[in-house]
């Protein structure tokens, strides 16, 4: 009751400042989302989304090349997932008590360096492993920085939200897409190196954009700056008791993390092995296009769709996410996978912007970042678990049957997000009847 009241009362209290009558009459009113600034903040996400997809391609081939095993890539690739992990919780305090941008202009900043020391050490062909893993652990800590400013960034430069959300998304989805096409084409005509410099000169282009975007301040009744009136520690804790006062939002975390072990976790490395093994290295190829494809088209239908209970229907269109593991499992054909794998990139991608919008239209400003850093972790924590099973599994059960089972246990968290009422019925922050609801009750 006390949340949502809270919410009402910042909507209502809004209200009139949004009202095109109250715009003097020589002003236009602002565009919904593709305004200079919000252009600016989606060519830096999607050039910071490419340069991702294509690191994973540069670091596997760079140190197979110089002698390295896969055990050598894990190592390297877990040094920055960790790093991420274990500090984007923190890396919300820093986004909530200091300029947004700034931080994450500084993040930007850090990994151009670090990717341009990676360049440096391929090219002269003294590759360390212990060299890379350190510049990974500092690129995931530069991303822990970087990733809760994102959340707070998109409602302060877009009216329409949700359509922000989607264009977004469909932006990581091209970079799906071309990333490894390009990566490929780099280290087949340049070297890991040249593929770690154009890594480098992205995130360049990314802090460039963020340096010319004019961030709109917070609004006056965003609340204090945390920075002015409390600690570090006790934002931390103040972030983690408004992330606990949301039920909803505790609610899907926590059903999260049973996706993350029997679904997601045990999906991505056991289709790739199938499918490479039974296929070949292009069907694998083309049923990630197939992937990347769906994610596109679930990031237009966001833009047009405009339910009014978001997690609802995000989670009606998750149920499609279950036809990938399932389709490799059941052994069909290739044109079958690729069909399961844009039906999952379709409902992966509604739900992510359902999800998105409503974390960034239903907490208050101030706090934002601090639970969007909460978020990401407790969604990212069980990863590990679900991929480290998924070995383990297939060697006990088959990976076929544990493919399988992971298609039914996607059947089973949608159901469990559909059976949890604060979730069900969670209603879109900008739904009018809504607001005017709220501001009655309080």
């Amino acid at each position: 009751m006390t949340e949502v009241s809270s919410k009402g009362r910042r909507d209502a209290h809004r209200a009139p400042a949004d009202d095109v009558a109250e715009r003097p009459a020589n002003k236009a009113p602002e565009p919904a989302v593709w305004s200079r600034d919000f252009a600016l903040f989606f060519v830096a996400r999607a050039v910071a989304a490419l340069g991702h997809t294509i690191l994973p391609v540069a670091l596997a081939t760079g140190l197979l090349q110089h002698g390295y095993g896969a055990a050598a890539v894990g190592l390297a690739m877990a040094a920055s997932a960790a790093s991420f992990a274990g500090f984007v919780v923190f890396g919300g305090v820093v986004a909530d008590r200091f300029d947004t941008r700034k931080v994450m202009i500084g993040a930007d900043l850090v990994r151009l360096a670090t990717q341009t020391l990676a360049a440096a050490l391929f090219f002269s062909g003294h590759v360390v492993l212990w060299q890379i893993c350190v510049i990974g652990f500092v690129n995931g800590l530069a991303g822990a920085l970087f990733q809760p400013g994102v959340a707070s960034t998109v409602p302060r430069l877009a009216t329409d939200v949700q359509g922000a959300n989607g264009a977004i998304r469909i932006a990581e989805a091209g970079a799906q897409l071309a990333g490894p096409v390009c990566a490929g084409l780099l280290v087949g005509f340049a070297s890991a190196g040249g593929v770690f410099a154009v890594d480098a000169a992205m995130y360049a282009v990314s802090a460039l954009c963020l340096i010319l975007l004019r961030l709109p301040p917070r609004a006056p009744d965003d609340g204090p700056t945390p920075h002015r009136t409390s600690t570090f520690w006790a934002d931390l804790v103040t972030g983690w008791r408004e992330f606990r006062a949301r039920s909803w939002l505790w609610g899907v975390i926590a059903i999260w993390g049973l996706y993350m072990i029997a679904v997601s976790g045990p999906t991505v490395p056991l289709v790739a092995t199938e499918v490479v093994q039974d296929h070949g290295p292009r069907a694998y190829g083309l049923v990630n296009s197939a992937l990347g494809a769906g994610t596109v088209v679930g990031g237009l239908l966001a833009l047009r769709l405009r339910p009014r209970r978001m997690l609802r229907a995000g989670s009606i269109a998750l149920v499609g996410f279950g036809a990938f593991p399932a389709a490799v499992g059941a052994g069909l054909g290739v044109p079958a996978m690729m069909a399961g794998a844009a039906v999952a990139g379709t409902g992966m991608a509604f739900w992510s912007v359902m999800w998105a919008t409503s974390i960034q239209t239903q907490v208050p400003p101030d706090a934002l970042n601090r639970i969007h850093a909460y978020d990401v972790a407790g969604s990212l924590a069980l990863m590990p678990v679900g991929q480290a099973l998924a070995g383990p599994s297939a060697a006990a059960l088959g990976a076929d049957h544990v493919l399988l089972v992971a298609g039914v246990m996607s059947l089973v968290v949608c159901g469990a997000l559909l059976a949890t009422a604060p979730i069900r019925n969670l209603v879109r922050a900008d739904d009018a009847g809504a607001v005017d609801k709220r501001v009655r009750d309080h």
